[in-house]
């Protein structure tokens, strides 16, 4: 799988650079001020629907029969709210830093290591837009779907996990590669490396679950992508026939 180390290297330094301070902060603050409003504003109304909605469960009976997941049973609104809300304030942050901070992102790195890379513009503000709402639409589907099964010991690492690779390679790749690609070496390079994409997003994803370094994982994971992106598109560019 060529191509994934350097990438997450690469992004590493990059984010020491500090031009990326900025980038690092604002979409984290912004999100997490965000959802801190609506968590004093809805608090009570969404732990009143949380327990309305799963406190008679089936799952929620079985839990009950054990000590150590009682305790969770008991206080499930505010557990289960507290569980949603950090990934609620990384969702909205990788949203925000996918559709405006991106090609700042891009314009960084490419200047620094990847100046001979022809613009060819194969992705627009609009597509951005678009790429990240269905991105997110899916993401909710899954995360309420899934939502039950997130208070498991065994499944609250692995669920979350899953449902950030998916979102960190939806966004991410469309975002790298749109001010250099064109439209079919988008695809291309998405159809080839659809495989590592996936990986990268999982690796971002349990970046932004270690404590501390969590707010540190959008921009992260954006370099991550940027680099890999921007390498394989050189690759195929220097593979392709005159």
């Amino acid at each position: 799988m060529p191509g994934m180390l350097p990438a997450l290297t690469r992004a590493f330094f990059s984010l020491l650079h500090p031009g990326m301070f900025l980038l690092m902060v604002w979409p984290v603050l912004v999100s997490l001020a965000l959802w801190l409003v609506l968590a004093f504003a809805f608090w009570s109304r969404a732990a009143q629907w949380v327990d309305a909605r799963f406190a008679t469960s089936d799952i929620v009976q079985w839990m009950i029969q054990f000590s150590v997941l009682a305790f969770v049973a008991a206080h499930l609104s505010t557990v289960l709210l507290a569980i949603v809300l950090v990934p609620l304030v990384l969702v909205t942050a990788v949203l925000i830093l996918g559709m405006f901070a991106m090609p700042a992102m891009v314009a960084h790195v490419a200047r620094r290591q990847y100046s001979g890379l022809e613009r060819r513009r194969g992705g627009t503000f609009a597509g951005s837009a678009w790429n990240s709402l269905v991105a997110l639409v899916v993401f909710l589907l899954l995360a309420f779907v899934t939502l039950p099964l997130w208070l498991l010991p065994l499944l609250w690492p692995v669920l979350p996990v899953g449902l950030f690779a998916y979102l960190n390679q939806r966004v991410f790749r469309y975002d790298a590669l749109a001010e250099h690609a064109s439209s079919q070496e988008m695809k291309d390079i998405i159809r080839r490396y659809r495989g590592e994409l996936l990986l990268l997003g999982v690796a971002v994803a349990v970046v932004g679950h270690v404590p501390v370094l969590g707010f540190f994982a959008p921009v992260y994971g954006g370099l991550v992508f940027i680099h890999f992106c921007l390498d394989r598109l050189q690759a195929l560019r220097m593979r392709a026939p005159e």
